[in-house]
């Protein structure tokens, strides 16, 4: 059975930093499209930021967290990582991790794309509250 089961969330300073964590089992992560979402109170979720399966280390983010936040994979531990810096208020949310079979797309990037329907699986997602 594949799950994703995220942690790290918390409440931080404007300006602060988190890491988030993704841990998956039933899959191994570098065979699967990789990413980050965020819903807000009361919004969408929204793509943040993906990293290429098949063995790939390509990445992408959105234009909100880019030089920011960093994606990252460690395939020894099975886990995704969201290294997150100089957080804003507009940050806070629930952060959700995700994954897709990499299929016939050569970037995670074309799963992006696709939003919210780009990827099969999710986590349950943790918080995330930016605020002084």
């Amino acid at each position: 059975q594949l799950q994703l089961v995220e942690s790290g969330g918390g409440l931080v300073q404007p300006g602060g930093s988190l890491r988030l964590s993704c841990a998956a089992s039933g899959f191994t992560v570098d065979r699967f499209a990789m990413a980050w979402f965020r819903q807000a109170p009361g919004k969408e979720r929204k793509e943040l930021s993906c990293i290429d399966g098949n063995g790939g280390a390509g990445t992408d983010y959105s234009e909100s967290v880019k030089g920011r936040f960093t994606i990252s994979r460690d395939d020894a531990k099975n886990t995704v990582y969201l290294q997150m810096n100089n957080l804003k208020s507009e940050d806070t949310g629930v952060y959700y991790c995700a994954g897709q079979p990499m299929g016939v797309e050569t970037t995670c990037g074309a799963y992006m794309g696709r939003g919210y329907g780009g990827f099969s699986y999710w986590g349950k997602g943790t918080p995330v509250t930016v605020s002084s």
